[in-house]
């Protein structure tokens, strides 16, 4: 770690605290040429294999624009999109891999949306999975029906 001011390639840990709930790390750091303190973060990056072979950062960016377009018309708000996202991140964080494929991020959000939006859900499975017909709608429906039923919910979400 070089010092910023001086440039001198040594440095000392004062402090060391976790940050973003414990995805990274910041570091209180002192350098022993010029005496001045500045701080580091450590994160660990995670990649996303893309089919095409392509491996880049994960990004929560990515995922709410995503979930966004499918969500478009819908009541969902700002705050629920990133709290969707942060969900998809940890779930995948969770696996302790450093490197995931764009199909098990897909498969991430899946969840977590159809707990927030049915609808969003319905038009994001079905460019996810690549729905061809009405049956493939209908099969998708009788499956939230189901689970709906099985959780005890008699109404429908709001």
């Amino acid at each position: 770690m070089f010092c910023p001011y001086c440039k001198n390639a040594e440095s000392r840990v004062i402090d060391s605290r976790t940050a973003d709930d414990g995805a990274a790390i910041r570091r209180r750091r002192s350098c022993p040429a010029c005496g001045r303190r500045f701080t580091t973060q450590e994160t660990v990056i995670l990649m996303v294999g893309k089919r095409s072979g392509a491996t880049e950062p994960f990004t929560r960016e990515k995922i709410v624009h995503g979930v966004r377009r499918a969500c478009q018309g819908r009541p969902v708000t700002e705050d629920q999109l990133a709290i969707l996202a942060q969900q998809v991140e940890d779930t995948i964080r969770a696996r302790g891999a450093g490197e995931v494929a764009s199909h098990e991020v897909g498969l991430a959000i899946l969840g977590p949306l159809r707990d927030l939006d049915e609808v969003a859900y319905l038009r994001f499975a079905s460019v996810y999975r690549g729905f061809e017909s009405l049956t493939d709608f209908e099969d998708e429906i009788s499956a939230l029906r189901t689970a709906r039923q099985e959780s005890g919910a008699l109404a429908p979400p709001s």
